[in-house]
């Protein structure tokens, strides 16, 4: 079997990552802790999709938000631009451009973005200054270290490098409106409490704008610099029209330097509303011939306060207010990051005070996972780039630290509430990088969200103290759940984790053998709600993979806890049903396991003799969770490669779908299902004909664990061709919304292509790589330490294995 689409030297010989033109206007890299909400920046360096409140806001801009610089070089005149490259196309708004984007400033004439989550880096180019410019940005990233992950803050340090022979005098500033007092977003713009205060501050090392409101003084945002010559305007003029940007422009453009009070004399327009309350820091320093200066900005915020319920779904919850921007009280609930900070200045001085181990802990893991791993770029790209849904508005954190999730972000509202059990099955970033994260949801999941008859709802409300959302229950979600429960287990070696929950999961795996086992044959065959918000009826191998996955786990957890006779019965039940499953869906004409279903249009929605994407589902947790196999191997074999043959699409032209569009013209892709022998029922399940990122993610994986490397090398390959930052944002994967939890699937290929199985329990690794296996490197992470996997094969034809420890400790990991 051939890919076809891409050739060896496409799918080999890649070496460094992708970087993004100026006019890659999809591009935006997001900025900001776990749970916190962030601010992205494009391609051109602009600030854009401000999302720190509580909600999304794909397109929202702050008005008059932006870096500026100006130069001056000995005895030349001085330069002042907008530090973004030019404006793209289009330009055909009502009225051209609205003053409050600055479009008619200068800009540099070009940029090149290189994105390697979690650090952003961008190279600038301008005739006209005497200088190089870049940027450096991230928020802190450290794995195992969910805390300081989850700052609201970013830092952004802009080197300067001197071109020219003379010494050139230097000055970056920042400007930007309040934010505090924010009331709601509308047309993309904020809309605030006016009775704001900003305010200039100096510690030891640091220095900035403070900006709040009276009116509501739990929110705030700071702007702060490291930065020992700075001047400041804390409120621009606030006089009439464009008062405000042509004043601070001037001011700024004359000496790179501002004036602390506006430079007008008249009075206040009766004609004018009052506008934004705007401020501005500016740092400036002098350069060398040859010399290279830095200059740090830290942006911090702090709105600690969300609705206490899924905003967005308020016909359940009428009793609450839809102002998640400026919630306080009884009905809203606090974010965890607003218990280890004051406020936004607070957050901000913390990030600059600890700097230099929080970027080193950040770069280390930034390197062990881009620089000094064999694995192809797209690959790491596919990895980390998903990394970005934990620091989305998808997730947040609440006060006692517990995460809960959407499924996904429209432009400016949560997605499907509840932190779906059949969603995120697929999930797999979390786990290994943030394993207590992990485990507060599976906590949730078990004793709030499992009643006494075993039944577990698949989305969330009681996390919010809020009565149980009654619907039925989601057989994958369930199944899947206890899968992930083992896997939580053996990446802590956590005993104390699993036994608080392990009656609760012997009740949720029993309510299975009642609730969608029909005939007690041990194959679920009775109503089964699932990921594809429908319902299957009769034996599939979606769900029953899930569910011999969950047998398999639960009698390994039964057996280490002693409870041998209840072993024996799961393993029993895997035995026979495994077996029984087999025999009757799998098609020896076919080669897949297919959907049995006495009348395929008695029911609507249902997939019948299709070859369905998902059909080894539970078998790619299985070998992610290191369970091994739970169908028979050469059956799992043949599927995953029919899968590949017919549902992997080299162009979308000719297929014909009305579902949601995901992939289209001259793309590659991966369908959910195809009929390629006939039987298609004349109404499908509703997403049969989509194009998944998160199901392409976990066939990728299984077909590498399964041998078929180039095959799923292709799948990841055509995902991230189709995100270029031109037609989609690379460090965003759609599906039912923005920053789609599933895609979390694509840490499974660093898994799979490792080889990759632990056992924290034992405090065990082992490494058996898929490619490269001569000279191989790749980034690894346990519950208890993280680093670098390295095998070498020496002169003598002998194998060299190390393990470099990065974070944690040696002891707590034994390479075998």
């Amino acid at each position: 079997m051939e890919s076809k689409v891409y050739s060896k030297k496409q799918l080999y010989g890649e070496k460094k990552s992708r970087r993004f033109a100026g006019n890659a206007r999809e591009a935006a890299f997001l900025l900001g802790g776990i749970g916190t909400g962030n601010i992205s920046v494009g391609a051109r360096g602009e600030l854009r999709d401000f999302e720190f409140y509580n909600r999304p806001g794909k397109g929202v801009l702050a008005p008059y938000a932006f870096f500026s610089i100006w130069a001056r070089e000995e005895g030349k005149a001085p330069v002042a631009k907008v530090l973004e490259s030019r404006i793209n196309p289009p330009y055909s708004g009502a009225h051209g451009f609205p003053a409050e984007r600055f479009a008619g400033l200068p800009r540099l004439d070009e940029s090149e973005m290189l994105g390697e989550y979690p650090i952003l880096n961008i190279n600038f180019k301008d005739a006209k200054l005497p200088v190089e410019v870049s940027l450096e940005a991230f928020t802190p990233f450290i794995p195992l270290n969910p805390d300081d992950s989850g700052i609201p803050a970013a830092l952004l340090r802009y080197k300067v490098k001197n071109r020219s022979s003379g010494k050139v005098d230097v000055s970056i500033g920042c400007s930007m409106p309040n934010p505090a007092g924010l009331k709601d977003i509308r047309n993309g713009q904020f809309v605030v409490d006016m009775n704001v205060k900003n305010t200039f501050r100096q510690e030891e090392g640091m220095q900035g704008l403070f900006y709040e409101c009276v009116s509501i003084p739990e929110q705030s945002f700071a702007v702060l610099t490291t930065c020992s010559d700075v001047t400041c305007k804390p409120e621009w003029a606030n006089t009439g029209w464009r008062d405000g940007i042509q004043e601070f422009w001037d001011d700024f453009a004359e000496d790179g330097r501002v004036e602390e009070r506006p430079r007008l004399d008249f009075a206040e327009s009766r004609l004018s509303p009052r506008g934004p309350s705007i401020g501005s820091v500016v740092s400036s320093r002098t350069a060398a011939p040859g010399e290279e200066i830095f200059f740090e900005f830290v942006l911090s915020w702090y709105y600690p306060y969300r609705n206490k319920y899924w905003e967005g779904y308020e016909e359940y919850n009428s009793d609450c207010c839809n102002d998640s921007c400026c919630c306080t009280g009884e009905e809203y609930e606090r974010n965890y990051y607003a218990t280890l900070f004051r406020d936004a200045w607070d957050a901000g001085g913390y990030l600059i005070q600890n700097l230099e181990r929080l970027e080193k802990a950040t770069k280390d893991f930034h390197r062990a996972l881009h620089r000094e791993t064999t694995l192809p770029p797209y690959i790491i790209d596919a990895v980390s780039a998903n990394m970005t849904v934990m620091r989305s508005p998808t997730c947040f954190r609440i006060e006692d630290g517990t995460l809960a999730g959407w499924e996904g972000c429209h432009d400016n509202a949560g997605c499907c509430p509840g932190t779906c059990t059949h969603v995120w099955n697929y999930a797999q970033t979390m786990a290994f990088l943030f394993p207590t994260l992990e485990q507060s949801v599976r906590k949730v999941e078990f004793l709030l969200e499992t009643n006494e008859e075993g039944s577990m709802a698949f989305r969330s409300d009681q996390v919010f103290g809020r009565p149980r959302w009654e619907f039925v229950p989601a057989a994958d979600g369930q199944m899947g759940t206890i899968m992930r429960l083992y896997r939580e287990w053996k990446l802590s070696g956590d005993d104390d984790f699993l036994k608080e929950l392990w009656d609760k999961a012997k009740q949720a795996m029993d309510f299975a053998f009642t609730y969608w086992d029909s005939d007690g044959d041990f194959v679920l065959d009775s109503e089964q709600h699932n990921t594809y918000d429908i319902e299957f009826y009769g034996p599939n191998s979606l769900v029953n993979s899930m569910f011999f996955g969950a047998l398999k786990a639960m009698a390994e957890m039964a057996e280490y806890l002693g409870e041998g006779h209840v072993a024996e019965k799961y393993r029993r039940a895997l035995k026979e049903g495994s077996r029984k499953m087999d025999e009757m869906l799998w098609d020896p004409s076919a080669g897949y396991y297919v959907q049995v279903i006495e009348d395929v249009n008695k029911y609507k929605y249902q997939y019948g003799k299709g070859c369905l994407s998902d059909q080894l589902l539970g078998q790619f947790l299985a070998h992610i969770c290191g369970l091994g196999y739970i169908l028979p191997e050469e059956h799992v074999r043949q599927a995953v490669k029919s899968i590949f043959e017919h549902n992997f699409q080299h162009g979308m032209s000719e297929i014909q779908s009305v579902q949601r569009t995901y992939a289209l013209n001259d793309e590659h892709g991966l369908l959910l299902c195809s009929w390629p022998h006939g039987g298609r029922p004349k109404l499908p399940f509703i997403y049969s004909d989509e194009v998944w990122t998160g199901i392409e993610y976990q066939v990728a994986a299984t077909l590498i664990y399964e041998g078929f490397v180039d095959e799923g090398l292709t799948i990841v390959k055509a995902v991230r061709d189709r995100h270029d930052g031109y037609r989609r944002n690379p460090w965003n994967e759609v599906e039912c919304g923005h920053h789609y939890a599933r895609s979390m699937a694509s840490y499974g290929l660093l898994t799979a292509l490792s080889g990759f199985k632990y056992d924290m329990c034992k405090g065990e690794v082992t490494f058996d790589p898929r490619i490269n296996k001569d000279n191989f490197s790749a980034f690894f992470c346990t519950g208890k330490a993280w680093g670098i996997y390295r095998q070498v094969r020496n002169e003598d034809g002998q194998l060299e294995r190390k393990l470099e420890i990065l974070y944690g400790s040696e002891d707590d990991i034994r390479l075998v």
